[in-house]
């Protein structure tokens, strides 16, 4: 049987070498909210959110056990354990007594070996990041998500985003102080940037350190500020050709240590509205594995690239 070359460090493959077996994320929702959606920081979110487009809202109220068996069971065969992924809006968002109450219940949970929590960076207080090194001591998997979407200040106001790089440079000197792990989120394709926008804000993350990276093309939503501007012709997308491009230049630019936990992203109809390539989940990730493939993979562009030590891709 034939396997796809391993050509970046992707989050299943840094799992299969820390467990030795197939692990995979079960997302669920802590019902939580956001200092720029309650008038905190502002109102509306960013101009680029809609939470329904990667999670499903009608579990909000579920308890997380409940989330969890119904999770597992959709993804029944398919792995060995699982990581609990707060995924929705800001998961480090509220009273600290509640959020550990939150992650005990999933970290109780059969089957499941670690936290993987979603949030801002100006939501990351130092009680928040105590507990999850706690956590982390105890032998789970813990990595904190951190959504900068881009290191451009201009392009932050612009968005909405209601922090800029500083506060994202902060953080993460603060979770390498407890010893966690940080994967940062970016998006390629933001108004006004284009691939040299995207580099830049690559080598930033790059120079004040992360563990991980989750690349995704920008995509409209129904529900968004943004959707009004595209329904006015104000806003164009992003190709699946220049997306491929770009993300494949970030990951060959980036050592060989950083673990990818996703290159590319998708949202279910009738939620996306553009670009269409995004329905298909597998057209990003495919486009880059072919330019990677013919140009190198990742750190191919630095002085150590990547090599696989597994005998097969995972």
């Amino acid at each position: 049987m034939q396997h796809t070359p391993q050509l970046f460090h992707s989050f299943g493959y840094y799992l299969k070498q820390q467990f030795g077996r197939k692990i995979r994320k079960l997302s669920l929702h802590g019902d939580f909210s956001c200092p720029n959606r309650d008038g905190t920081l502002g109102r509306g979110g960013c101009t680029f959110c809609n939470v329904a487009s990667f999670v499903d809202e009608t579990a909000r109220a579920a308890p997380i056990s409940q989330q969890l068996q119904l999770r597992e069971q959709e993804l029944k065969r398919k792995a060995d354990a699982y990581l609990a992924y707060f995924q929705a809006y800001t998961s480090t968002y509220g009273e600290q007594v509640q959020l550990q109450k939150l992650y005990d219940q999933a970290l109780a949970a059969k089957d499941i070996v670690g936290l993987c929590v979603g949030t801002r960076p100006d939501c990351v207080p130092d009680g928040v990041l105590g507990m999850l090194a706690e956590y982390q001591a105890q032998g789970q998997e813990i990595w904190l998500e951190l959504g900068l979407q881009t290191a451009n200040d201009q392009t932050l106001k612009r968005i909405n985003r209601g922090h800029d790089f500083a506060a994202y440079q902060d953080a993460v000197a603060r979770a390498k102080h407890y010893g966690l792990k940080v994967c940062t989120h970016l998006i390629v394709g933001l108004p006004g940037e284009d691939q040299q926008d995207a580099l830049q804000t690559l080598d930033k993350v790059l120079m004040v350190g992360v563990d991980g990276l989750k690349l995704h093309p920008l995509h409209i939503v129904e529900g968004s500020v943004m959707a009004k501007a595209w329904r006015a012709d104000r806003l164009a997308t992003i190709s699946l050709e220049s997306y491929a491009e770009t993300a494949a230049k970030m990951i060959q630019a980036t050592p060989a240590q950083v673990v990818f936990h996703r290159v590319s992203a998708h949202a279910r109809p009738p939620t996306l509205l553009a670009p269409d390539w995004c329905e298909d989940r597998w057209l990003g990730p495919q486009a880059i594995q072919a330019i990677l493939a013919a140009e190198g993979g990742q750190g191919s562009a630095t002085a150590a690239p990547f090599r696989a030590s597994l005998p097969e891709s995972i």
